[in-house]
């Protein structure tokens, strides 16, 4: 399964939704994120809300959709776009498209804590919607729950063998 997560600077969005999804699908898909006017790096409050939830994204680059190896364009399952504000990148008209709108949270206006907050938002966000997506689309996987927020759940973990939540008290 190919799916592709586009933005536009692919800095903060789209690396968020490739972190969580390949935190949370099957390691035998092709994940993947680009952008239409990548930025040079992966802004720090996006790699820092990761980190929290124990993803690391540290490594990851944005990269233009012109970047991309033909064949994994050519076989996607998916594009979801997460523009709101911006013109999204055009998707592949044979492809199944989602468009998941949300705010950019990398603005130059917010103090430290603010940007913090509009990072976790956005995570959040797009947390909900793989997770409805994984639903919708029928994508079979035990990890309907992701771990890494098992502890936003008052729970210490999943039990893949007994396929349940491990809680904590």
């Amino acid at each position: 399964m190919n799916i592709l997560f586009l933005c536009v600077g692919n800095s903060a969005r789209s690396q968020i939704a490739e972190g969580l999804a390949r935190d949370m699908l099957p390691s035998t898909f092709n994940i993947r994120s680009a952008g239409s006017n990548p930025e040079e790096n992966v802004h720090k409050d996006a790699i820092s809300v990761m980190a929290d939830i124990g993803i690391d994204i540290t490594n990851y680059k944005p990269k233009s959709i012109d970047s991309l190896d033909q064949e994994f364009i050519n076989n996607l399952n998916f594009v979801i776009t997460l523009c709101a504000e911006e013109v999204c990148p055009t998707t592949p008209p044979t492809t199944k498209a989602f468009h998941w709108p949300n705010e950019d949270p990398d603005n130059d206006g917010f103090n430290d804590l603010q940007s913090k907050n509009a990072f976790i938002k956005t995570r959040e966000n797009i947390f909900n919607l793989l997770k409805k997506f994984i639903i919708t689309e029928g994508i079979r996987s035990w990890l309907f729950i992701n771990l890494r927020y098992s502890k936003l759940n008052g729970s210490s973990g999943w039990d893949r063998t007994n396929d349940q939540l491990i809680n904590s008290q």
